[in-house]
């Protein structure tokens, strides 16, 4: 299954998104394009097939364990687990942070949220910021809120194309000027702003911050390095996130390849990342996979074949 992308009007959105899905939009900073998506009033629609013009949500209701796997339904009933994003940051996006299932659910909010970038060709230059590079106190974060110093306490990582980050619930982070990523995330969209660079909105206000629920949800472990690294390879599986929220490979083929499902009791994303390439399972069902699309296949699918030259993300439960 495709699904009609929700493209997202931000203050921060640029003009990539469009371009890099081949669409034609006359809309202006794009920046995000949502591919799939569960949440409520967000739900992307199947774009053709069996369930052409349904809602994730209905599909899911319908296929039941056979969209999401057995433990998967279990776990999470009728809700689809993942949501899958492109996103654009034509200027800084705020700091900011996500709590984890328990703290969410503490704060009413249902899901924490755990996520990862994988970085497509951005600007020269473009950078993020990603966990604590030195030790601060609870204290010494809502001081350097105030006084504008909290990116002195930060990662700061100039990316690459390929370059992968995972960000745990409670990581303090931020995508910069010039990102162009792929986010790979539980379904959720409960985010704590901490900073937000004294920046207006249209209306000439700031930006709510959430400082408060940001200190009872930041984990304050200081790590030597947050960037995931991984050795790229043709033809073959790299597995670059393996976590209890998914699992993510890159693929990067030239030559005709069969990956095989049939021992997975899982749905599975794929997401093209650069080139073009056709997909066909073992019913015969043939699409293409280009990048900028998105593919949703069912857990009862058994293998695939993967043609073209083409960069893909691969990413299940």
């Amino acid at each position: 299954m495709k699904f009609q992308p929700l493209l997202k009007t931000t203050l921060w959105g640029g003009e990539k998104i469009v371009h890099f899905k081949h669409l034609e939009s006359a809309q202006k900073q794009v920046g995000e394009s949502w591919e799939i998506s569960d949440l409520p009033d967000n739900e992307t629609i199947v774009l053709e097939g069996e369930y052409a013009g349904k809602p994730l949500k209905d599909v899911v209701a319908v296929m039941k364990e056979q969209l999401l796997g057995k433990d998967n339904y279990l776990n999470f009933g009728n809700e689809f687990p993942l949501l899958i994003k492109f996103i654009d940051a034509h200027k800084d996006l705020s700091i900011q942070v996500h709590p984890n299932d328990e703290t969410a659910r503490r704060h009413g909010k249902g899901h924490g949220k755990a996520e990862m970038w994988y970085v497509l060709k951005s600007d020269d230059g473009a950078n993020l910021y990603n966990g604590l590079k030195k030790p601060i106190t609870p204290d010494e974060y809502k001081a350097m809120v105030e006084n504008d110093t909290i990116c002195d306490a930060l990662a700061r990582y100039t990316v690459s194309e390929g370059d992968v980050f995972f960000i745990p619930a409670g990581r303090i982070h931020s995508i910069g000027k010039g990102c162009f990523v792929v986010e790979i995330q539980q379904t959720s969209d409960v985010t704590y702003r901490i900073y937000d660079f004294k920046r207006r909105d249209k209306n000439g206000n700031y930006r709510q911050l959430h400082t408060k629920e940001a200190a009872e949800s930041i984990d304050y472990t200081v790590l030597p390095d947050y960037k995931t690294h991984y050795t790229p390879k043709k033809n073959e599986s790299v597995v670059v996130a393996n976590t209890p929220y998914f699992t993510t490979a890159v693929y990067d083929i030239d030559e005709p390849m069969t990956i095989d499902y049939s021992d997975l009791d899982s749905f599975v994303i794929l997401i093209g990342v650069k080139g073009s390439g056709t997909i066909t399972d073992n019913n015969g069902n043939t699409t293409s996979l280009n990048n900028g699309e998105t593919i949703l296949l069912p857990a009862t699918t058994e293998w695939v074949k993967v043609e073209g030259e083409v960069r893909f993300l691969e990413t299940y439960i």
